[in-house]
C-alpha cells in the first residue's frame, strides 16, 4: 500500500520515532494527540479496519492487547488508567485506513 501513511512507517519511507517493534507490530506516538500519553499500536500486516478483520487475525488482535498493556506500563498509566480505542469507519472517527488500537492516557478521560 504505497499510499498508506503506517504502511510508510513501518517500511521505513516516513520518518517515525518508534516506539516499540517486532516482527508483527509497531508502537509510534500520535502526533495529533488527545491525551498526554497517545500512542498507536499498529499491525505490520495491513488490513483496512477491524471490519476486515479474518479469524487468521485473532493471534495479532490479542497480541496488540497485549503490547499496549505493556506499552501503558512503560509509559505510566499502568497504575493510573488507560483507554484503548479501534476507531472503525469514518463515523467512527477512522481517519488513517490501517487498523491501529489507540492508547490513551494521563488524565482523567471521557467515554
Amino acid at each position: 500500500m504505497d499510499d498508506c501513511v503506517f504502511c510508510n512507517i513501518i517500511n521505513k519511507t516516513i520518518d517515525a520515532n518508534i516506539l516499540f517493534e517486532n516482527d508483527r507490530l509497531v508502537v509510534i506516538k500520535d502526533i495529533l494527540p488527545k491525551a498526554p500519553v497517545h500512542l498507536l499500536v499498529i499491525p505490520k500486516k495491513h488490513i483496512l479496519n477491524i471490519t476486515h478483520v479474518t479469524p487468521e487475525d485473532e493471534p495479532l488482535l490479542g497480541e496488540m492487547i497485549f503490547v499496549a498493556k505493556e506499552m501503558g506500563q512503560k509509559y505510566g498509566v499502568g497504575e493510573t488508567g488507560y483507554k484503548l480505542v479501534f476507531n472503525v469507519g469514518r463515523d467512527g472517527g477512522e481517519v488513517i485506513p490501517h487498523l491501529h488500537l489507540h492508547i490513551m492516557g494521563g488524565k482523567q478521560l471521557a467515554e
